[in-house]
């Protein structure tokens, strides 16, 4: 007799590890989007840090990296990908992520930016970089006081 349920095995002509097959599927039945590949994001990932190093060594405009970078990352979800794979880190992983992705943390830094914009315009320019590492101290210590607190 023969039965039905050849769909539990791979299409002819693949192999159940190829990535052919691993696109197909993802263990729940939904297609697997690339953008989640490893193997497409780590070679991203070291496109981006490549750039960045050419950039600072040819001494290339910072403003043009960054844009670059920026829109490398989003059009690729290099960032989100990024995200994803600090999440998987247990405990601390989805703390980080929850905690980037809190406002006040982007509006403390948008604060900042303006501040050291209007201090630019009024001469204080050599005061911006130590206020401008009072900020960026101040985030990283929400962060690791939020860490902290929630394993405690």
């Amino acid at each position: 007799m023969n039965s039905n349920h050849d769909s539990d095995q791979a299409p002819t002509g693949t192999e159940p590890d190829s990535p052919s097959a691993q696109n197909q599927d993802n263990g729940i039945g939904a297609p697997f989007p690339w953008w989640m590949n490893w193997k497409f994001m780590l070679p991203t990932w070291g496109i981006i840090a490549a750039f960045i190093w050419l950039g600072i060594h040819f001494h290339i405009d910072k403003h043009i990296i960054a844009s670059s970078v920026f829109l490398i990352g989003l059009l690729s979800n290099a960032f989100a990908w990024l995200l994803g794979v600090i999440a998987v880190v247990p405990l601390v992983g989805p703390l980080i992520v929850k905690i980037l992705s809190l406002g006040f943390i982007w509006l403390l830094n948008a604060v900042g930016y303006l501040v050291s914009f209007v201090a630019i315009r009024r001469g204080y320019s050599k005061d911006v970089l130590t206020y401008r590492g009072v900020t960026i101290a101040l985030i990283v210590g929400i962060v690791i006081g939020y860490i902290i607190g929630k394993l405690v």
